[in-house]
């Protein structure tokens, strides 16, 4: 397994130029189901690096690790993001090469942006990303995703 981390760096600070990904969470109506898959996975074994393994390799890879984060997609509605920390290979029973999107484990609210299904996933501009919720924002009932939507949509959320 090939782990690779990458910065990039001007004069010691850190530049401004990163990406980030938007995949659906497929199989989960809401936040807390993926928060209650990877809290199951880290209970059953406290070594387990949360890693989305997905078949192609970014290839704006050095930009997704100066800050990027995956945003995940819940019912057709941007909720939430985690950090990517780095990007394993993964070399699946088959022999193919695969990555390994290695998350960081918290999972922070962002507010509501629609998004049309899509399969795989896609770049995020930082400009196009959802702003993360005020903290005590994250332990409200979220709204129904129809006005979340309509809400969105004309500039409320």
């Amino acid at each position: 397994m090939k782990s690779t981390t990458i910065s990039t760096k001007l004069g010691g600070d850190s530049v401004d130029n990163y990406v980030n990904l938007v995949k659906l969470c497929v199989g989960a109506e809401k936040v807390e189901d993926l928060q209650f898959w990877q809290d199951q996975r880290r209970a059953a074994d406290p070594d387990h690096v949360l890693r989305h393994v997905t078949r192609m390799w970014p290839k704006r890879d050095s930009e997704l690790l100066n800050g990027g984060a995956l945003y995940w997609v819940f019912k057709g509605m941007i909720l939430a993001r985690q950090e990517i920390l780095r990007l394993d290979e993964v070399i699946g029973e088959d022999g193919i090469r695969r990555c390994g999107i290695v998350l960081s484990p918290e999972i922070i609210r962002t507010a509501a942006v629609p998004r049309r299904p899509f399969q795989g996933w896609r770049y995020l501009l930082p400009a196009d990303s959802p702003p993360d919720l005020r903290k005590g924002h994250d332990t409200e009932d979220a709204l129904p995703p129809a006005l979340s939507e309509a809400l969105a949509e004309i500039g409320v959320l």
